[in-house]
């Protein structure tokens, strides 16, 4: 049996969400939910718009405080933790709308994705000296040589990112979740406003991501015919609630989830809408 010899800093981990509760007045957005992620696989959680998806992903990432329930990163429980204690713990995350710093340049943006890593203090980063000028030098190796390479964007790290294209703007913001060295990468709808070349594309990087760096992936996803490709695991919301969970095929063929996307229990007419989406 294989043994993980990586240090815990660096393997991937795993998540459990165990009767998370959300209210904004007197609306309920999720309902006792729960769930759990694999370390090391892609979760993709999916459902109708309005159906908590978003919410889910702030109380996981930080941005909401669930009103009950328990969130564990290897065992740990989060929920309480504020947003720069869990991206320490190895808990990184992408934006469906591109949240970069339009007047820097690529290189700059993905450098500031280790910032809960730093160990220097304020005044040896302001002289720049010593273990601060160590620190910087070692950063801008690791971008270089493993994530921009990565990534293949080389030929754009001196470009201002205000510039570019709207899909390589977003392979830069994952350049930049992947500068904290996520244990857990959350993307939110990567792929959203791509062309089919560019979804292609970066349904490549996350899969590499998965194999390669080992990360754990749990993503917020509309384009169904990606997230029946590439995921391990699908969890189904419906109106703030669960309603399925398993591989992609018993979610495809559940016919709770044909009637939460298209008002009938048919489960041959989603995977047609599917099939249709992906050819299109």
């Amino acid at each position: 049996m294989s043994r993980d010899v990586r240090p815990p800093a660096l393997r991937p981990a795993a998540l459990t969400a165990e009767g998370v509760s959300l209210s904004f007045g007197g609306v309920r957005a999720l309902r006792d939910v729960s769930f759990s992620v694999e370390p090391g696989t892609i979760t993709a959680l999916i459902g109708p718009n309005g159906a908590g998806k978003t919410s889910l992903f702030n109380c996981i990432s930080g941005f909401y405080r669930p009103s009950a329930g328990t969130i564990r990163l290897d065992g740990e429980d989060i929920a309480r933790h504020p947003v720069s204690a869990r991206a320490k713990l190895g808990l990184a995350r992408s934006f469906q709308n591109i949240a970069l710093f339009r007047g820097m340049t690529v290189l700059d943006n993905i450098k500031l994705g280790r910032h809960a890593h730093l160990s220097t203090s304020v005044l040896g980063a302001l002289l720049y000296w010593g273990p601060a000028q160590r620190e910087e030098v070692a950063l801008r190796a690791e971008v270089e040589e493993r994530i921009i390479d990565f990534l293949e964007i080389d030929h754009i790290r001196a470009r201002n990112v205000a510039s570019l294209p709207y899909g390589l703007q977003k392979r830069v913001e994952l350049a930049r979740a992947l500068a904290m060295r996520p244990r857990l990468l959350m993307l939110d709808e990567p792929v959203a406003g791509m062309n089919r070349e560019e979804t292609e594309d970066m349904a490549r990087f996350i899969l590499d991501v998965k194999e390669e760096w080992g990360t754990t992936i749990l993503m917020v996803e509309h384009d169904m015919g990606l997230v029946m490709d590439i995921s391990d695991h699908v969890v189904v919301l419906n109106f703030g609630e669960v309603i399925a969970a398993g591989d992609p095929a018993s979610v495809q063929a559940d016919p709770h989830v044909a009637e939460a996307y298209l008002g009938s229990g048919d489960p041959a007419a989603l995977m047609q809408r599917i099939a249709a989406e992906a050819a299109e």
